[in-house]
């Protein structure tokens, strides 16, 4: 044996799909804001979703630092939270008659405030920790990102139920989610794989 192994092509696949799922899942939210500032309407997209989305990426961004994740996963969280954000003002602005100042407003103290308790979670534990970060504590934060995705699409499941049609989704948004999806899980099944030996 010299040592080689297939690892390596492996773990190249699992950074380059994991990476491409980060950014479609980072950019998925564009089409949608285009869509609603060219119509001027946000008709049937749902605020909540957009705030728990904002909210997900809270956890998200907090596991991906503490994980240490690579650089794409880290800010893929922070865009996350912004675009949602974004969005949920778009609706807000269109669809509940706010003024474009209280929008800004209130979008940038959300925003801050999102961004001083990630930070001082994240601080909180990386000093508070004398050495690795308990797999539970990624667990937790994982589990809480997860929850707050899962809860968003959900509400606009409900919406396409009570109302039997979708609307105010953009399908370019859907497809992005789901080639960040696809990508992502094919990383995943790739980091599960063994990797073989070389004589």
């Amino acid at each position: 044996m010299d040592g080689r192994d297939g690892s390596g092509g492996n773990r190249v696949a699992v950074n380059v799909l994991g990476t491409m799922g980060a950014v479609f899942w980072s950019i998925q939210l564009l089409p949608q804001l285009y869509i609603n500032w060219r119509k001027k309407d946000t008709t049937g997209l749902q605020p909540s979703m957009m705030l728990l989305w904002a909210f997900a990426g809270l956890p998200l961004g907090v596991h991906n630092i503490l994980a240490d994740e690579n650089v794409a996963l880290q800010v893929q969280a922070q865009i996350l939270t912004l675009l949602s954000l974004l969005t949920w003002s778009q609706v807000m602005f269109y669809g509940h008659k706010w003024s474009l100042s209280k929008s800004t407003i209130v979008v940038l103290l959300i925003a801050l405030a999102f961004g001083a308790v990630e930070a001082a979670i994240v601080c909180g534990i990386k000093y508070g920790t004398k050495e690795q970060v308990p797999k539970w504590t990624l667990d937790l934060f994982a589990s809480l990102a997860a929850a707050g995705l899962g809860m968003g699409v959900l509400r606009h499941y409900y919406d396409i139920y009570t109302h039997r049609s979708v609307r105010g989704i953009s399908f370019f948004f859907v497809g992005l989610d789901a080639a960040g999806d696809l990508t992502s899980l094919i990383s995943v099944g790739e980091s599960s794989l063994p990797s073989i030996s070389r004589p």
